[in-house]
């Protein structure tokens, strides 16, 4: 990451998010410790002599660092268009596509990423390959920009069931289309 974005993301999560620091530790060090454990994959044990604080103190710092990317999470990743009225060029312009895909919104899939999970949950956690895995499902448009997400289930989660999950709480804003349109859901294997 340049420093320029650095800072352009460190300015955005102390005004709009509530990312801050305390009187030893400033918000840019917090950012720092947070990017640092998660693009590293780094443990708190390790951002700990990285940043010389206690094991508390990282934990409690990288806790507030993710709330706040969490919480810019929800801003970014939407889709740009919340209403779907447009029918993506894309569709609109091939004559292969537009009869079946007219009412298309994108494409969701799910996959594994490797997880670090507390020994006694693991058992729910170990996927196909016998390692600890996390499901994630995550929803594109058809400018391959991202207009969901979701992780933390489960390696041994069904797609199917994380996706009934999703369309059926509310509080995970997942991108519906409008009132009256009618869901297809077309399965590609």
């Amino acid at each position: 990451m340049s420093k320029r974005i650095y800072i352009d993301l460190l300015h955005k999560l102390e005004v709009d998010h509530e990312l801050q620091g305390s009187q030893r530790t400033t918000a840019r060090e917090v950012l720092g410790l947070t990017l640092y454990i998660l693009a590293q994959g780094g443990s708190i044990r390790l951002a700990k002599e990285r940043f010389q604080h206690s094991t508390e103190t990282i934990s409690r710092y990288f806790s507030k660092g993710l709330t706040s990317l969490l919480l810019l999470s929800a801003e970014v990743i939407k889709p740009m268009d919340p209403q779907f009225r447009e029918i993506p060029a894309e569709i609109r312009c091939d004559a292969r596509y537009m009869p079946f895909f007219k009412d298309c919104v994108g494409a969701i899939d799910g996959t594994h990423v490797d997880a670090r999970i507390p020994v006694e949950d693991q058992v729910r956690y170990i996927g196909r390959h016998g390692t600890t895995t996390q499901n994630v499902m995550a929803v594109c448009d058809f400018n391959m920009c991202f207009t969901f997400s979701l992780a933390g289930w489960e390696g041994t989660a069904h797609d199917s069931r994380i996706f009934a999950r999703v369309l059926g709480d509310n509080r995970l804003n997942f991108p519906h289309p409008p009132q009256g349109t009618q869901i297809k859901i077309i399965i590609i294997i």
